[in-house]
């Protein structure tokens, strides 16, 4: 029957609307009906343009966790439907999804108001979102000239121009131009687009011979907003364009704002002239957060996150205190971290240990999975239950080797990536089945034996951590 359905909508694309009830009910058949409740439920169809459509969902965190997850899943069941369909775009709306299609497509018009089109392909890569605006970007030394500049652009057009903000990845560049293009919207026509989908629209035109409406788009904007510059290196016709519309726009007194990952003389393979104009304006820097503006940072998005849901977690200090201090590189990924931290709460419904968060978050705190080695776990297990090695691999059975032992093939199974076979061989040729079988005893002790779960934990830490001091 998905055949026929399959032909059907594909005779004629510009047509035929995709048929979103189609997509929800296979995403429920494929990806099962607790994840589509969960998350997938929550989408909402907007529109279709031409190869890709434009979804609806009602927080960033929502969006977040299925664009992570489930997207390519997505993707896959759409085109199952329609063929054409190469690429999906979200946007955050906090009203209740309308019943019909043909409500959902005013909401959009009316929120398209000022924003700039050309034709009818969305040229911002990372649309305008209602929820990144000044009100909940949290502020540190860090980056208070950055965010204060940005509201005097705001408030007084031209004031600096160009605005040139630079930084490291997830520092909040975007966040900052996001809320300004949301700020001045209202009044003034908004042109908000990342350098890569600015060069996909310059070549697009030109192969269509349809520079003239180009030109005519980007150079009669207000408030020109372009976010990640460096992406323009190398690439000399645009270049060349954009000095260009750059000049216009300056000569009308339109107001441009810039984001880039490092400073306009560290910019490679960009013309000088374009680098001197960008210096030629202010220049901020984004620094590295601070550890009181990571954990202003972590409050706010737990709070968020804890009015999100109807279960309230109280994060530990400790917990809290950890991620703030070991998770500095960006502020994306401390606001992954606590993401994790509270999905694996919703799931297991409990707080995780110190010792399972330092698992959870593993990746993020760049531990290397080839220092925790099976050697390391046997000689680390041994000392804590006080018996040697040789003992633990010994072939007898008393209780107090048992248990050991089998503690040993558990942290060794969750810790390493070893298969069983492995595992066995290194623990005196055991067989797959006496691995599988040990995993399940301490699995099912830790069910009803809070001291297997406090011995596990304190295990954990300790193999994770050996370079360090035990952490509890």
């Amino acid at each position: 029957m998905n055949n026929s359905i399959n032909n059907n909508s594909l005779k004629d694309p510009k047509s035929e609307i995709l048929d979103w009830n189609l997509v929800q009910a296979e995403m429920k058949n494929k990806l099962g009906l607790d994840i589509y409740e969960s998350w997938l439920k929550k989408i909402t169809f907007v529109e279709e343009i031409n190869n890709y459509i434009l979804l609806s969902v009602p927080t960033r965190f929502i969006r977040d966790w299925i664009t992570s997850r489930y997207l390519d899943q997505i993707l896959k069941i759409i085109k199952n439907y329609k063929k054409e369909i190469i690429r999906i775009e979200f946007k955050i709306t906090e009203n209740k999804p309308t019943s019909t299609q043909d409500e959902n497509n005013i909401n959009v018009i009316e929120n398209k108001e000022n924003v700039s089109f050309i034709k009818d392909s969305y040229l911002q890569y990372n649309r305008i979102d209602p929820n990144k605006n000044f009100e909940n970007f949290i502020t540190g030394s860090s980056n208070k000239l950055a965010y204060e500049a940005s509201v005097k652009v705001s408030e007084n057009i031209s004031h600096y121009n160009p605005l040139y903000l630079y930084g490291g990845v997830g520092m909040g560049k975007t966040h900052l131009l996001n809320a300004i293009g949301y700020h001045l919207k209202k009044d003034n026509k908004v042109m908000f687009i990342s350098a890569e989908r600015f060069m996909y629209q310059f070549v697009k035109s030109i192969k269509s011979n349809d520079m003239v409406k180009f030109k005519e788009y980007f150079r009669n904007t207000d408030i020109l907003l372009i976010d990640d510059i460096q992406f323009m290196n190398g690439k000399e016709a645009m270049q060349e364009e954009f000095f260009h519309t750059f000049n216009a726009l300056l000569d009308k007194g339109s107001q441009i704002i810039i984001s880039a990952d490092r400073s306009p003389n560290k910019l490679s393979r960009i013309q000088e002239r374009i680098k001197s104009r960008f210096a030629g304006g202010l220049v901020v820097d984004i620094q590295k957060t601070d550890l009181a503006l990571r954990k202003k940072i972590l409050e706010s998005k737990i709070s968020d996150l804890n009015n999100l849901y109807p279960e309230k977690f109280n994060i530990p200090e400790e917990i809290k205190d950890f991620i703030s201090i070991k998770i500095t590189t960006s502020v994306r990924e401390l606001v992954g971290a606590i993401n994790r931290i509270i999905s694996f709460s919703r799931i297991y419904n409990k707080i995780p240990s110190l010792a399972e968060t330092k698992v959870i978050l593993k990746d993020l705190l760049n531990l290397n999975e080839n220092k925790v080695t099976i050697d390391l776990i046997q000689t680390i297990v041994c000392k804590f239950f006080k018996i040697s090695k040789n003992e633990m691999l010994s072939s007898r059975r008393s209780r107090y080797l048992v248990r050991p032992r089998q503690t040993a093939i558990y942290l060794t199974k969750i810790l390493t990536s070893k298969s069983l076979p492995e595992i066995g061989r290194e623990f005196s040729n055991r067989d797959h089945t006496t691995i599988i079988h040990s995993v399940k005893t301490i699995e099912k002790l830790k069910e009803k034996d809070p001291d297997m779960i406090a011995n596990i934990d304190k295990l954990k830490n300790q193999i994770l951590y050996s370079n360090k001091e035990n952490e509890i």
